[in-house]
């Protein structure tokens, strides 16, 4: 896992862990800008004098702590990249092109612009954006192609910025008279020593696509997290938290956009993402374990992926679907591209087929299109083909992630596929939460008076329903309706109502059922069924103290989609944590500041056209030089594989309930053993359960057990205590007095 942590605050002048004699590393090492691996001492290198501090484990300026130049807590495998007043460390296995750090002036160096992340910007555009940043503008640091996190310091001033998506998140908690952020909450965590916050986590399960109910929490007291298209800026320990998109009017409906121009955009946006990408520089794998030599049957590559090493150079998915296919042809089409550490160009990109050797029925089709594809010439075609060991809930054990997610489930099926990919490796997620229209669309549609483009979604839903077409098109009007004049308050309050009712979601199980129950300000996850009342009625009381606060947006169709791409984007974050490989980096362009934003003005009538999102990828990869598409390309048949899910619930079926004999979570107060033990055994019996609700049941059961046996620290120091999350293990709940 890598991530980045520094703290501000007004304690400085006794010195902070972060310390270097003379001037900052920026201004005294590497003067205007350094990329690490340049002439001049690479990060995390030893300098004459030993770094010093004493506010590490202060809890206020006038603290004892404070005072002691000798006690000292800095991470564990840590490059400063910055030292005092308001240190910044790097941490984890970040690859020298990665990391930059620019300075406005020498002779100033204390003003000065870190960049974590892939970033198209040159060295030339990070200074002239140094500059804007320290007169107080940060929208153009958001601007650049890539995934990135971006850290500027004007003096006395910190500013971290977060992204649109949420894949790259920043928290921060105070500590030590000010404020410490990092872009992990473990980290942070670990510092202040936090408990679990076990509402949070109840929220979590009871409602994953509300923020309303998860507010800017996480899973762990006191570590707060920043919304998405927000900055965090820090003032010598003061703090601030703004957003650095403009704020569209709600009084007056905007004017309809050109549809042209905005595929245009998203075009422009897409490929510059795919070029930032490849124009990075090539990094070769670690190989873990040295090449046993030949083997009867298999290949080199098949020898290598054994292993568990990528190939080097740049590869891609291919299952068949427009997102994964779009960003494989688009790499193996731009010139230079996808090439090695050896050979710049004229190397085939590797493209990935995961094929189900277990469950085979109901993906002919996208396999079939994803041989298609593989037929040009630009790609290597790789087909990673496995059976029982690889379905979902096999191989249970994995590393500790950030946070949970319903990944964890399905990360030893992923990890198989993606240890035959490439050192980079470019993976569709997202495509469908920016692209797409949510369904809650249609309520915008009417508030803006446009009836008449819900013709067709109407229309593609009553072909969808079997036996009750009829009755399709005015049961969704109706829902839509009701949802555009229902306000955000009452929104809020009748979603807190189901629950202290208990009227869970019983899971959707045709695309009507998905659409009408998305058409409401918030609605339960597929897990709430599961929990107690009492944790519902915790969850209840969230929603309801969130119906007194104004929305970001009066609008219900642009508030569920962003809710839902926001935590889309945190569970792709946490799939990255669950299934890395090592010397791999999964890339994610659909999740890009610059995708999101030209996603976004899409006009609404175009996203809710049945299609729409495999026009826009047509229409980019036509502007690419791409038209011969194979027949059914763009069809949406990405429905769960329900017979793979049962199939390994069925396999690992004493395991789990080996798990949930006496859960954590039963512990905490969330659930009844008993109760979720009946499920497990009625979903292997195939009896109808919501398995992406017993998925993210089985995941934060998982998380907790591996966060509670974990006996390390993201933390070292001279004389400092050790630090650890979570020290006095899960809080038990006493039950409510009735």
């Amino acid at each position: 896992m890598r991530w980045l942590v520094g703290w501000s605050s007004i304690a400085a002048s006794f010195g902070t862990a972060g310390r270097v004699s003379g001037q900052g590393v920026s201004g005294s090492a590497y003067g205007s800008s350094h990329r690490p691996g340049a002439d001049g001492p690479p990060y995390g290198t030893a300098y004459a004098d030993p770094p010093h501090g004493g506010i590490a484990d202060a809890a206020h300026p006038d603290d004892p702590a404070a005072r002691d130049a000798e006690r000292t807590v800095q991470p564990v495998g840590a490059q400063l990249l910055w030292g005092d007043p308001d240190p910044l460390w790097a941490v984890g296995d970040w690859r020298p092109d990665e990391i930059r750090t620019v300075t406005a002036d020498p002779a100033d160096p204390f003003t000065r612009l870190a960049v974590l992340g892939c970033c198209g910007a040159t060295d030339a555009e990070l200074r002239r954006a140094l500059y804007a940043a320290r007169g107080g503008a940060l929208r153009h640091l958001t601007q650049w192609s890539g995934s990135y996190t971006a850290v500027v310091q004007a003096g006395r001033r910190i500013t971290v910025l977060g992204d649109l998506a949420g894949a790259r998140p920043v928290f921060y908690t105070p500590w030590a008279g000010g404020t410490a952020y990092a872009t992990a909450a473990l980290p942070l965590a670990d510092l202040i020593e936090a408990q679990l916050d076990i509402g949070h986590l109840a929220a979590l399960l009871a409602c994953p696509d509300s923020p309303e109910a998860l507010g800017d929490g996480t899973p762990y007291v006191g570590v707060r997290r920043i919304p998405p298209g927000h900055t965090l800026i820090l003032r010598e320990g003061s703090r601030e938290i703004t957003g650095y998109e403009s704020v569209a009017s709600l009084a007056v409906a905007a004017p309809e956009a050109d549809p042209e121009r905005a595929v245009e955009g998203v075009r422009e946006a897409l490929v510059d993402a795919v070029r930032a990408r490849l124009t990075a520089p090539r990094h070769a794998p670690e190989t873990l374990l040295p090449d046993p030599g030949p083997v009867p049957g298999m290949g080199p590559a098949d020898r290598r992926a054994a292993r568990g090493a990528p190939a080097p150079g740049v590869g891609a998915d291919l299952s068949g679907g427009s997102a994964s296919a779009t960003l494989a042809l688009l790499a193996a089409g731009l010139p230079g591209s996808p090439g090695t550490v050896l050979r710049q160009s004229g190397e085939r990109l590797l493209a990935v087929t995961f094929n189900d050797l277990a469950t085979p029925q109901g993906r002919e089709g996208e396999l079939e299109r994803a041989h298609a594809i593989a037929a040009d010439p630009r790609l290597h075609h790789v087909v990673v083909a496995a059976a029982e060991e690889a379905l979902p809930y096999a191989e249970l054990d994995g590393p500790l992630t950030d946070e949970p997610g319903p990944s964890l489930v399905f990360a030893a099926r992923e990890r198989r596929r993606l240890a035959a990919g490439s050192a980079d490796h470019f993976t569709g997620h997202g495509a469908r939460q920016v692209l797409d229209a949510h369904p809650a669309r249609l309520a915008d549609l009417l508030m803006d008076r446009r009836r008449r483009h819900l013709l067709r979604p109407v229309a593609a839903l009553a072909r969808s329903a079997a036996g009750e077409s009829l009755l399709v098109p005015l049961t969704v009007y109706s829902a839509a309706r009701r949802l555009a004049r229902t306000p955000y308050r009452a929104g809020m309050e009748a979603a807190a109502a189901r629950l202290r009712d208990g009227a869970a979601s019983a899971g959707a199980l045709t695309p009507v059922d998905a659409s009408l129950a998305a058409l409401t300000w918030s609605r339960p996850g597929p897990a709430a069924g599961w929990l107690t009342g009492e944790a519902l009625a915790e969850v209840a009381i969230r929603l309801t103290a969130a119906a007194g606060r104004p929305p970001l947006s009066l609008r219900p169709g642009e508030a569920r989609a962003r809710a839902v791409l926001a935590r889309h984007a945190a569970d792709h974050r946490v799939f990255e944590q669950a299934v890395e490989v090592r010397s791999q980096r999964l890339h994610a362009p659909f999740l890009d500041n610059q995708v999101v934003r030209a996603a976004r003005a899409l006009p609404e009538s175009l996203r809710v056209q049945p299609g729409a999102r495999a026009t826009i990828l047509r229409s980019v990869l036509s502007s690419a030089g791409v038209r011969q598409l194979p027949p059914g390309w763009g069809v949406t048949a990405h429905a769960p594989n329900e017979t793979a899910t049962r199939l390994g619930l069925r396999a690992a079926l004493p395991d789990l309930l080996a798990l949930f004999a006496a859960p954590l979570l039963a512990d905490a107060g969330l659930i009844e053993a008993r109760v979720v033990r009946q499920a497990l055994l009625d979903a292997a019996d195939g009896r109808p359960v919501p398995l992406d609700g017993l998925a993210e049941l089985v995941s934060m059961e998982l998380w907790l057990h591996r966060l509670l046996a974990r006996r390390g620290t993201c933390w070292t120091g001279t004389t400092a205590p050790r630090r650890r999350a979570v020290p006095t293990g899960i809080p038990h709940r006493r039950p409510a007095l009735s």
